[in-house]
């Protein structure tokens, strides 16, 4: 299909957790993901990327390679929901936004074609989330993602820092409902899975 999906971080050893959660910063051009497990309030970075769609294709080939890339993810990995930014109407640029949402609605397909729970956060709820308040700049997100996960440097592209971020605020948004629930989201304990 022409996609490229470049893993720019990975862990491939099995692990045991309480929750994973697949963050994606939708893009046309580059769509960033990262997926982050959660354990007794540890977090682990469990593969993150950049999903590249062929420039020159046609608007409907590329995103079907946009949605063909993360439905490989979501299939591999079974996270127990997705992660987005919500959309939010005062872009600067409404033709990037346009773009934006027709990337975001491939991702959306595929989640719900595998049954997946999307969830969705106001940009100001993942920087609170990660940075410690909602006006956080973009460089202070990644710096915080970078720190969180002891990485040596901040991930690239960009995207990948904001995708990993983004799944971070849905692991806390699912360890909050566990505890609220007296476990895990799921109603058992730490899983083993691929």
């Amino acid at each position: 299909m022409g996609v490229d999906r470049r893993r720019t971080i990975a862990v491939r050893t099995p692990s045991t957790f309480d929750v994973r959660v697949l963050g994606v910063d939708p893009g046309l051009g580059c769509t960033g993901y990262g997926l982050v497990e959660g354990l007794a309030g540890r977090l682990r970075i469990r593969e993150a990327g950049a999903i590249r769609s062929q420039a020159k294709a046609a608007l409907p080939e590329r995103l079907a390679q946009i949605h063909a890339a993360i439905a490989e993810v979501m299939e591999e990995f079974r996270p127990e929901a997705l992660a987005l930014d919500e959309l939010y109407s005062e872009y600067n640029f409404p033709r990037t936004a346009l773009l934006m949402a027709h990337a975001r609605g491939a991702i959306c397909l595929a989640a719900a074609q595998q049954k997946i729970p999307v969830w969705g956060f106001p940009p100001s709820e993942v920087k609170n989330a990660v940075v410690g308040h909602g006006r956080a700049s973009k460089e202070q997100v990644q710096e915080m993602v970078q720190r969180l996960f002891n990485l040596p440097q901040r991930p690239t592209p960009n995207d990948v820092a904001d995708a990993l971020a983004i799944a971070v605020t849905g692991v806390y948004r699912a360890g909050s409902a566990a505890s609220s629930h007296g476990g895990s989201r799921n109603g058992s304990h730490a899983q083993d899975r691929p």
